[in-house]
This record gives C-alpha cells, structure tokens and sequence, in this order.
C-alpha cells in the first residue's frame, strides 16, 4: 500500500459573510487537494460569533442607515453565503472557544486572511489562530494581522505561541514588521490565495449582457462615487454595486453571492473599489482598476498597493478627475503584471517547502 495522503486543516475566517473571505479559504483548500494533500477547512463555530457575523451581513453599510426594503436582500445574499460555504470541504464542526475535539491532523496551516488582527470586532485575541490547542504541525500561509498596526507591537504571550510554527508567511508589510520585531526574523512575505489562484466559479452568468463596471466596496467619498460615474456614463458602461448599496450606481447587486461575485469581477470592463479584494480580484483577471483608501482597510491596501508597485490606482478625495480616468482606462502596467508573476513563483516557492 502507498503512504496515506498528508492530512491539511486550513484554519480561517471561512464563516465570514465577505467575499474575500470565502474565495481565499476556498482557493487554498483547493490547491492542496490539488497538490496530493487531504486537505480541509477546520469549521469552527461559536454561537457569538455568528450572532456577530449575521448582524453584521443584515447591516454591512454601517453607519449608513440600511433602507428597509434592503433587509431582504441582504438576508437572501446571506443564504447564498451558507449554501456555498455548506460545500467546502470541512472538518467535523466544533466549538471555537472550546476546541478540545478537534480532529488529529498532519499540518495545520492558519490563514490567509486577518487571522492575527488583534483588532478584530470578534475574531481579534482567539488563542486558537495562535496555535493554542492545537497538536499538529503549524504553518501560516498569507496571514495578516490587518488593521493592528505594527507600531503597537506585540506582547510576549503572542509571540510565544508564534514561536510554535515551523514555517511562517504573511501578506503584507504591515504583518511582516510586526514578526520580524517580535520574533527576530524576517518572514516570507506571500500573494492573497485569491490572487495567488484562480478562482473558479460554478453557474451561470446572471449580469449584465454588455460591458459594465463593478463597483465593490460602500461608504464611498461623495467625489469617488461622482468621478466613476462620470467616467462610466462617458464611457456608456451601467455601473454594477456587488453585494452592497451604493446609490450612485446604476444597478443594485445587492443579492450577488460567491459565484456571482467571481463571475462578474472576472467579466468587468473596470473595478471601482475600497475593499482588499477588490483590488486583488482586478489584479488576479488584470482589470483597470480604481482604489479609494477606507479606515479599517488602508493598512492593507496601502500595502498590496506598494507591494505590486500600484499606488497611483489609490485616490483621495483631492484626486483629479484625470487621475480616475487614467486608472479606469488603462490596462495593468506590464510592471504590476511582472511583480505579481514573481510574487507568484515566491508563494507556490514557500508552499513546497512548507508542506514538504
């Protein structure tokens, strides 16, 4: 008999009613069981977590006021998040807080995503994504501590359970400072899976049937939303808002779920955004994009931005109208497209070693 697959947990927001979140748990649990890997997503769960997570989903655009008429969609968009995430491959579900029976595995890689975000509204402290309890081997792949800015540095406790981990990979600067301070080494710095794969959406296409912009993000400068739209209507492409309102948009996409999202970010003629993966799903299908700096995302988006050497597609509210339209309308600088192919080699480089 031949030696029995490598037994992978992927240890992630995979819960998160985020699109980003869903892809990039779904493209790392793919490319392992690509690889020969008997690879999983660990499916914890947590009553206030969830509680958390659902409120948030029925309410994303805070503090905008959400109309009553948008509870509906927002709850059917919800539904199409758990029926898509009810078929990732997972492990048996257990209790975040209390992982005792948690199953045995080979590895265990933890991320991507803000998995170290000290700072997040529920996730932010969980011993677990340190390695806390957890028997096997640990790796992080593209891990992110988001918006906790490595100016706070990080308490020795922390520090402690990183220590555990045989291989360690991060996706931003911001995270990398933060290991490097704590730690006394300089972690490899790796692509968002979502970036680093290709994401694969099943189902039809359900948009538009002529070229549009999709706008992905809310809470948007009144300048930014009147810049596109004015590129947009110049241009004659309707503006599409996945998965949030935006009413300077033409079209509200406000019931989108996973596959759609994919689907049309791969099919648009521009991205208008201030989300992470916004700008890593224009990156990923090399679409003219546009990005607005948010403050619970600038830290991670400022440095996808430097990493890629993309930071004249993030605007401001002094930006010029001949700025957006020169982000619109341009295709990708073979530059971006080049760092992106080495970041590229660097990841799939860090992945053989790591679970060699």
């Amino acid at each position: 008999m031949g030696n029995p697959k490598p037994r992978m947990g992927i240890l992630t927001f995979h819960r998160c009613i985020n699109y980003g979140s869903y892809w990039q748990a779904r493209c790392l649990v793919e490319e392992l069981r690509s690889r020969g890997h008997e690879a999983v997503i660990l499916d914890h769960d947590a009553w206030r977590i969830k509680r958390a997570e659902w409120t948030c989903a029925l309410r994303p655009v805070l503090p905008t006021s959400v109309p009553s008429m948008d509870y509906l969609l927002y709850g059917l968009k919800l539904l199409k998040f758990l029926r898509a995430i009810s078929k990732l491959p997972r492990s048996p579900r257990f209790n975040l807080e209390h992982a005792s029976n948690l199953e045995s595995f080979d590895r265990v890689i933890v991320g991507s995503d803000e998995v170290w975000n000290l700072r997040h509204p529920w996730y932010g402290g969980c011993p677990l994504f340190f390695g806390a309890g957890i028997g096997a081997r640990l790796v992080s792949y593209g891990a992110s501590f988001g918006n906790y800015d490595a100016s706070q540095g990080l308490e020795p406790a922390w520090a402690d359970r990183l220590r555990r981990f045989e291989a360690i990979s991060v996706r931003d600067d911001n995270s990398r400072a933060i290991i490097q301070n704590a730690l006394g080494f300089e972690p490899e710095l790796v692509l968002d899976p979502c970036l680093q794969f290709m994401p694969r959406p099943e189902g039809i296409w359900r948009g538009p049937d002529r070229p549009f912009v999709a706008v992905y993000g809310h809470n948007f400068s009144e300048a930014f939303g009147r810049n596109v739209r004015r590129w947009a209507r110049s241009h004659g492409y309707p503006m599409v808002s996945l998965g949030y309102r935006n009413d300077w948009a033409d079209q509200q996409w406000i019931t989108a779920g996973p596959q759609d999202f994919a689907h049309a970010m791969a099919r648009a003629e521009a991205v208008a955004t201030n989300f992470f993966h916004g700008c890593i799903f224009a990156l990923r299908h090399a679409k003219p994009f546009v990005s607005e700096r948010s403050p619970y995302r600038s830290t991670k988006i400022e440095n996808l931005m430097a990493m890629i050497g993309g930071e004249k597609r993030l605007v401001s509210e002094d930006s010029t109208a001949t700025t957006y339209d020169v982000c619109l309308s341009e295709l990708l600088d073979s530059r971006i497209l080049d760092r992106v192919d080495r970041l590229r080699r660097q990841s799939n480089e860090f992945l053989d070693r790591a679970l060699d």
